[in-house]
């Protein structure tokens, strides 16, 4: 387990004068909860909350999924009123990355509001991706994803418009640009706050880790005068760093040296190789551009009309901007998924449109990041990490049936929105979300059941992935269930059908699998891309008539690997999690939440 926190986890805590730096954090978080409590389903007064609330999404399916949950959350008065809330599509085509959505996201408010949104105070969320890594978010989306927490409970978005809730209070018209899957806290001196009010970009900044700065981007801040660090700092950045390596982070002088911050003062995964002497650096996430810089950015994607490539938001836009940076980056694509052949040049197309902007940087020495957006991630958060539990004030039990779940020092089980019978055992290090459990049912540790149905007799094995969809399939409804390792990486992918003995199902040979599912191995088992064969698009999971019997079927071919017994899957409608989402029914999804959150409702008021 420490491996994973290593990677896991970050964020530094610089000491305040009254408190220690965890009271102080958690004491911010709470206030900012209760704030934006305060403010759902109220209409909010101008300048107190967002103009606009803009969500990215990656094709028609999502920003359909996104704009139904939007809707419904307006209409049960769980989000602030009289803010205009968008949901922004990328074009058909090519994959263009949260660059490329920054880009279109402009172009559409310019559509919609013409000069008007010239004085707007604009959040944009980027959750465009697929969430392979964590597909209990695949369907409806990485920013609805539910959290422990709240009372009808916070998803990521209400969680986002809590922790930013005293933003908008102090910028200047302008965007601020966040990802759907991280969580950023932060404690400041009781009378003083954040400020995006300088011309051009600014962002945030954590101290962390040298090992956490080769997975993020890094700032070279410029010399500061001031011995004594504070909470809150503003300075002005040399130039950033996308993803650099420990030698790059020495090179351009980014590392910050040793004497300021003790052991405690880190909260993050590497406490245990972190010492007092430690060297640091500090690492981004989210960031603020002026409505001068926006406009900039929109007349250029205006004149060059398509992107046929991926453009980071932080990679390409944020390498460009101080007076270090130089054009060096544009050719390294070490850290691209997939490199097209016009990338090189509009990168630097890019960095030429935006050098000699500035960069500022709001230093956050009190604060940490967490990343939310895998299964190893999910589970570690929601089950076992203490900090983040007492920073937010996460439940072991949120807004569920279910009885009482005995704490313990290391882990313990995460039911969120749920009807589990009292007889039902759910092991410590699993999380239940949006699903009803019946008596016979054993759910073993550091599992993930989301969205699933099942009354009949069933144990869930050790590290099983479990998540249920509704299908709209010829005009009638149907469901299937994925099921797998929630350490399978369903991204990792492979060019020909020889060598699929490459990929692994449950810690198994995938090849493996289908003799135990009696599959042949031919191109019609992938959907999708041929050249691309992966666990995402095998066509390996039943589609069932029924929720119940579609999760019990998924289990019987699950266990049969995990217990090397034959279930063959030759007389099923089979689709891959590519296709499921194609066919996925947000509608009726959306009412199974909704039946199970009547039902907790109704008998909760009865007790």
């Amino acid at each position: 387990m420490r491996a994973v926190q290593r990677g896991l986890r970050e964020g530094g805590a610089m000491a305040a004068a009254r408190d220690p730096p965890e009271v102080s954090l958690r004491e911010a978080t709470q206030r900012k909860l209760r704030r934006f409590s305060e403010l759902r389903g109220k209409l909010v007064a101008p300048g107190e909350f967002w103009d606009i609330v803009a969500i990215t999404a990656a094709d028609e399916k999502q920003e359909l999924a996104y704009n139904h949950q939007l809707s419904e959350k307006l209409k049960r008065k769980e989000l602030p009123l009289g803010v205009q809330y968008h949901v922004f599509v990328d074009p058909a085509g090519a994959k263009i990355g949260n660059g490329g959505s920054t880009l279109c996201a402009l172009q559409r408010l310019e559509k919609l509001y013409g000069d008007k949104w010239n004085s707007f105070i604009i959040l944009l969320i980027h959750s465009g991706g697929y969430s392979q890594r964590l597909p209990n978010a695949s369907a409806l989306g990485k920013i609805f994803t539910a959290l422990p927490l709240g009372n009808p409970i916070y998803q990521m978005l209400e969680l986002k418009l809590a922790m930013y809730i005293d933003f908008p209070l102090h910028m200047n018209p302008g965007i601020l640009v966040t990802c759907a899957d991280d969580i950023e806290l932060y404690s400041i001196g009781e009378f003083e706050f954040i400020r995006f009010d300088k011309p051009g970009f600014t962002a945030l900044a954590h101290p962390s880790t040298l090992t956490i700065g080769t997975t993020h981007g890094v700032f070279v801040l410029d010399p500061f005068d001031d011995l004594k660090h504070r909470d809150l700092e503003y300075r002005s950045c040399h130039r950033f760093l996308h993803k650099p390596s420990i030698e790059k982070m020495y090179q351009f002088n980014a590392v910050c040296r040793p004497g300021i911050f003790c052991q405690q003062d880190f909260a993050g995964g590497d406490i245990a190789d972190l010492k007092v002497d430690s060297d640091y650096v500090y690492t981004d996430s989210l960031f603020y551009m002026d409505h001068k810089s926006a406009k900039m950015l929109l007349a250029f994607y205006e004149k060059i009309g398509t992107l046929g490539c991926e453009i980071d938001a932080y990679g390409d836009f944020l390498q460009a901007l101080g007076p270090g940076a130089t054009v060096e980056y544009t050719r390294n694509t070490s850290n691209v998924v997939k490199e097209g052949s016009e990338l090189v040049e509009m990168r630097q197309r890019i960095f030429h449109l935006l050098k000699g902007t500035s960069l500022n940087v709001v230093v956050l020495n009190n604060s940490k990041f967490y990343h939310i957006g895998t299964t190893e991630e999910y589970l570690f958060y929601f089950t076992s990490d203490n900090s983040l539990k007492s920073e937010l004030g996460l439940q072991s039990i949120t807004f569920s049936i279910f009885p009482d779940i005995p704490e313990c020092s290391c882990k313990t089980s995460c039911i969120i929105q749920s009807i589990l019978d009292s007889r039902c055992s759910v092991a410590p290090g699993s999380v239940v979300e949006y699903s009803r459990l019946g008596p016979d049912v054993s759910v073993g540790e550091n599992c993930i059941i989301s969205g699933s149905y099942i009354l009949t007799k069933a144990a869930l094995p050790a590290h099983s992935f479990v998540c249920s969809l509704s299908l709209k399939m010829n005009r009638c409804l149907k469901y299937s269930t994925m099921a797998f390792g929630v350490q399978d990486n369903l991204k990792k992918s492979v060019k020909t059908l020889s060598d699929i003995k490459l990929l692994q199902f449950f810690g198994v040979c995938f090849l493996s699998c289908l003799d135990v599912w009696n599959l042949k191995v031919t191109e019609e088992l992938f959907s999708g891309n041929k050249t691309c064969l992966s666990l995402w698009t095998a066509r390996i999971f039943p589609v069932c008539s029924s929720l119940s019997d579609s999760v019990t079927t998924s289990l019987k071919m699950l266990n049969a690997v995990k217990n090397k017994s034959a279930f063959s899957l030759n007389s099923y409608k089979l689709l891959s999690i590519e296709e499921m989402l194609i066919y996925k029914d947000v509608e009726d999804m959306i009412t199974y939440r909704e039946q199970i959150f009547l039902e907790i409702s109704l008998k909760s008021n009865l007790i």
